[in-house]
């Protein structure tokens, strides 16, 4: 019952939240019969997000999609099993991924921008501090920055799943007060729901500890390269970094307002500040080349 009084209580706080990055999966984006995108529900995307920015907020969207994307454009029933492969796929995906969101944002007068990073775009200091240097400007001029993984340079990002973990590195990055990650999926359950028809929906998580990393399981879509377990990885270190994160559904992209206005979708993650808390380290004690 407490719990259930604290989910209300803070998501009635997220309509206050002021620097917002949304992460959208590839199996929220595309048909998943014929891999193609999925126009009206990216055209949706980009309404919320120019909606949001409309009402004085500062938004960011990481957006998956660029190999699938690419690897239609290629010719190929299904993503490539090569990395070289992939990237490939990735420079020609990102390509038209780019200038669909930039199409759809000029129809709702939203400038936007390509912010394209790497794993070491946040190992090395100074790469990181120009990074930080220009989503602070592209915002204070009213952009909405699009970023995704460099997946054409940099095969870290492609071995090591979905965007979830960079969508949180931006989130600390930029000090944002809140997360939403939208993928195929409801939520946190206690097993895999597709699998387990006992799996029980987690509303509210008042801390990220390792029991319910244990949770962490795979996502059955077969479309998007990020489970459960990126995904709390994510909410781990965006919590630490000072922001909330919900983890819902992206069927819909309507979503996205009903959260902000404080409705009960998807698994509400509450922050959790921590002051010892470095990215660097964080990224380095989780991730090895």
């Amino acid at each position: 019952m407490e719990d259930k009084v604290l989910d209300t209580q803070c998501r009635a706080e997220l309509k206050d939240k002021k620097r917002i990055v949304v992460k959208v999966g590839t199996s929220s984006l595309i048909h998943v019969e014929t891999g193609e995108l999925d126009l009206i529900k990216v055209e949706h995307l980009v309404r919320e997000l120019t909606d949001l920015r409309s009402k004085g907020k500062d938004v960011i969207l990481v957006t998956s999609g660029a190999i699938g994307v690419g690897s239609k454009a290629a010719g190929f029933k299904e993503k490539p099993d090569t990395v070289p492969l992939k990237q490939a796929c990735a420079a020609i995906g990102q390509a038209r991924l780019m200038m669909i969101y930039q199409k759809f944002f000029a129809e709702y007068n939203q400038v936007t921008a390509q912010v394209l990073m790497t794993r070491n775009t946040m190992l090395n200091a100074n790469n990181r501090r120009n990074a930080q240097n220009t989503f602070e400007e592209l915002l204070a001029l009213g952009a909405i920055p699009v970023v995704n993984a460099n997946d054409s340079i940099s095969t870290f990002e492609i071995l090591h799943g979905d965007n979830d973990t960079l969508s949180a590195v931006v989130v600390s990055l930029v000090g944002a007060d809140l997360l939403i990650l939208l993928s195929d999926i409801n939520g946190l359950y206690t097993d895999n729901p597709s699998t387990n028809p006992d799996a029980k929906f987690v509303p509210f998580v008042d801390m990220v500890d390792d029991e319910l990393k244990d949770m962490g399981k795979e996502s059955a879509s077969g479309v998007g390269t990020g489970g459960m377990a990126t995904k709390l990885i994510a909410a781990e270190l965006a919590t630490s970094a000072g922001a909330d994160m919900v983890i819902a559904n992206g069927r819909n992209m309507n979503v996205i307002h009903k959260i902000i206005d404080g409705q009960p979708y998807g698994t509400f993650f509450r922050s959790n500040e921590d002051e010892a808390f470095e990215l660097k380290r964080f990224l380095k004690e989780r991730f090895h080349e």
